[in-house]
């Protein structure tokens, strides 16, 4: 890689890490403030990224292909279910995908290969679901739906640094494993479970 290749590719990632911390603090921030924390000029993100929604998009689109590539690799694993299962839920958690769901969803227009992408996660969710619900070991009355907003409640625990934070969503991504794996005579959920359609139209932009 040429000299100025490798510094437009560092600062494509310093834009990167600059716009998930600042839209994921305050979705409405301009884009200038990425800039700002990336130290880089504001012409620079502007040829890389010609607006705040493009950006938007990088961002979630990264976050959906990090996302199939952990469940991939569970999906790909040939030994206990229930430990494939937790370490999907164990590597989703680290990938910290659904932060970008909690601030983002609604606040831009998907593109296409968003929702191709966006379905293909869903297939994958649905498989690595159902291997583990037909092994005996996850709860059956838990739906694919139920794991995406327990991994979004999870997601939203933030408290000192990102070490401290990690500390404690493993912590209680551990209590609620404890929940979903059967149990000896489990009691059965109130309530109806969530559903696909709940979770899908909050990407649509209002208006």
């Amino acid at each position: 890689m040429s000299g100025r290749k490798a510094q437009a590719a560092r600062n494509d990632e310093l834009i990167l890490q600059a716009a998930r911390a600042v839209f994921t603090a305050d979705p409405g921030a301009p884009i200038a403030a990425v800039a700002e924390k990336a130290g880089v000029g504001i012409s620079a993100l502007y040829r890389r990224y010609p607006s705040k929604e493009a950006l938007l998009q990088k961002l979630c689109g990264d976050g959906l292909k990090r996302y199939i590539e952990v469940t991939e690799l569970a999906l790909a694993e040939e030994g206990d279910a229930w430990e494939a299962f937790a370490g999907y839920l164990r590597g989703i958690v680290d990938a910290d995908t659904n932060s970008l769901t909690i601030r983002l969803a609604g606040t831009f227009r998907p593109t296409e290969e968003l929702y191709h992408d966006a379905a293909r996660a869903d297939v994958l969710a649905t498989a690595i679901h159902r291997r583990t619900v037909e092994a005996g070991a996850l709860r059956p009355d838990v739906t694919v739906a139920d794991i995406a907003l327990l991994l979004e409640q999870i997601a939203s625990i933030k408290l000192g640094d990102e070490k401290r934070t990690a500390q404690l969503r493993h912590r209680f991504l551990a209590l609620a494993t404890d929940a979903l794996r059967v149990p000896p005579g489990h009691r059965e959920l109130p309530g109806p479970p969530p559903e696909d359609g709940e979770l899908a139209a909050r990407w649509s932009p209002a208006g």
